[in-house]
């Protein structure tokens, strides 16, 4: 049996066992030995620690995994989300924009899928390279197990905060995926259907506020996306708006929203800020370009 068909069945066993609980599952990324661009000899781990403001907080991982949350079935539109936590490429904010993200899709029938994507930062080379071999690992692990899970593989977005925003930026508009295959899996697609973007960094170069980076410049393959951000946010709004704009031109559907105030990294939770209704906004945007109501039983 390949690698991935018993992973599959191990997948789907493990969630049929836990539905009436609604336990999240937990589903390594990569065979074990095979993790790409890991260092000989270097332990396959996760480091996590609790902060007193963001919750878990993820300072290592060199074993990448997803962690598949579900929506009631009543409920379940078919559609998945891969959430990608912000941290500046050095950490992983796991709870606040991680799993409270999965906890707010699964109340409007999306799948939340959490990703453990490589950090710190590697010395050498580009900050998302690893983590973007694992976010593109991640969907093409969602598309193949579509029929255990229950999902829709033609309904499979990225959504990212922060360092995380700009790994589901780069993700969206790669043309070449960044390892080499391994088994099934990797022959689906590695671009998303849909994309949100929630103050996300790095998306215009350095010395412009209109031009992006060669990974997060647009195309007419770019999918479909939502963003956010604040004007005071110390990681300027111009990149999202760059962003938004190279979408208007192509006519790819997108939708903005730029608030006066509410700084960075909030995530999901509640302030006084207008900024803290975001999640509405966003849901509108998803039932109209992405969900559909579920059909009643013949």
């Amino acid at each position: 049996m390949t690698y991935l068909r018993l992973f599959s069945v191990l997948a789907l066993l493990t969630l049929v066992s836990t539905s009436f609980a609604a336990e999240p599952v937990a589903v390594d990324l990569w065979p074990e030995g095979k993790v790409p661009g890991l260092a000989a000899g270097e332990k396959e781990e996760i480091v996590d620690e609790m902060d007193d403001r963001i919750g878990n907080r993820v300072t290592k991982v060199t074993k990448p995994k997803i962690t598949v949350y579900k929506p009631d079935a009543e409920i379940d539109t078919g559609a998945s989300v891969v959430i990608c936590p912000g941290g500046g490429y050095h950490i992983l904010a796991y709870d606040l924009e991680g799993v409270e993200v999965a906890q707010w899709l699964n109340k409007i029938g999306v799948t939340g899928i959490v990703l453990h994507y490589r950090v710190p930062r590697a010395k050498e080379g580009e900050v998302y390279a690893n983590p973007l071999s694992d976010a593109q690992r991640a969907i093409r692990v969602t598309r193949a197990n579509a029929e255990a899970w229950k999902i829709d593989p033609s309904k499979v977005g990225i959504l990212g905060f922060s360092a995380g925003g700009n790994l589901a930026a780069v993700a969206s508009n790669a043309e070449d995926t960044t390892y080499d295959p391994i088994d099934d899996a990797d022959k689906l697609s590695a671009r998303p259907d849909f994309t949100l973007l929630i103050y996300p960094a790095y998306l215009n170069k350095k010395d412009s506020d209109t031009e992006l980076t060669p990974e997060t410049s647009v195309d007419e393959n770019t999918p479909p996306a939502f963003l956010v951000h604040t004007s005071d946010d110390r990681i300027s709004s111009t990149g999202s708006v760059a962003y938004y704009l190279g979408l208007k031109r192509l006519n790819i559907p997108a939708e903005m929203h730029v608030f006066t105030s509410g700084g960075h990294g909030y995530g999901l939770r509640p302030t006084e800020k207008p900024v803290t209704h975001w999640p509405d906004l966003a849901t509108g945007w998803l039932k109209t370009e992405v969900l559909k109501a579920k059909q009643p039983a013949q």
